[in-house]
């Protein structure tokens, strides 16, 4: 008799558990999902399944879940990513607390930016251009330690678009670079159809400092620095 009863239990589990995996499909559950839940082989709930119909609801439930799995996926990544970078920047940190700071160093990293970003036409000038505020910054920092410098010899020309205020970019480029606004140029407006505007972008600027003695200084620093470090 209990013989009996157990294989009674035993023939009705599996039906049991289909009926349930029919209920849980029907209300949008993946194939993956149910097998999970009712700890069953995946290839059995894809056999039971395949066959259901899903009503909107469950099809939209279905969706969400697979872009859930891609979200958390991509949570997974960025927190992974984010790790590494914490790791890069505390490295980066002990590198950098390493170099050397002093006035010649400064000349040489000053060079370097110059030799990269300045305007090479110009012999008995300085002209550094760029649209990074940090840059032009750093740049300035570095030039101003590597040099005694007359601070009216500084002039600024902004590159800007139509749909730019000129006043309030004007306020923050003298702010940033600690060069008055009477020493603005003329700013140069460059063409733009308004269709595509990049937002926060601040424009480009044009630094320039007029001494030919430390504009040539620049050029052999880097002119130099590249050949001792080349073949």
């Amino acid at each position: 008799m209990a013989n009996t009863n157990g294989s009674n239990i035993m023939f009705r589990l599996p039906i049991e558990i289909k009926e349930k995996a029919f209920e849980l499909r029907k209300k949008g559950y993946s194939i993956k999902e149910i097998a999970k839940k009712l700890n069953i082989a995946k290839s059995t709930s894809s056999l039971w399944l395949r066959e259901i119909k899903l009503n909107k609801r469950a099809q939209e439930r279905l969706k969400k879940r697979k872009l859930l799995s891609y979200y958390k996926s991509s949570l997974r990544w960025v927190e992974k990513r984010n790790e590494q970078e914490n790791k890069l920047g505390i490295e980066s940190l002990k590198i950098v607390n390493k170099i050397n700071k002093d006035i010649n160093h400064s000349r040489i990293y000053c060079s370097l930016l110059y030799w990269c970003e300045g305007g090479k036409g110009y012999k008995e000038s300085i002209k550094f251009v760029n649209s990074d505020p940090v840059l032009i910054n750093v740049f300035l920092k570095l030039f101003r330690k590597s040099f005694v410098l007359n601070e009216d010899k500084f002039r600024i020309m902004m590159h800007l678009h139509v749909y730019h205020d000129e006043k309030k970019q004007k306020e923050f480029w003298s702010r940033l670079t600690r060069i008055s606004k009477k020493q603005f140029m003329k700013t140069f407006h460059k063409h733009n159809t308004g269709k595509r505007i990049r937002e926060n972008y601040p424009g480009c600027i044009a630094v320039y400092y007029y001494d030919c003695k430390i504009a040539r200084e620049l050029r052999n620093l880097y002119k130099i620095f590249s050949e001792q470090m080349g073949p």
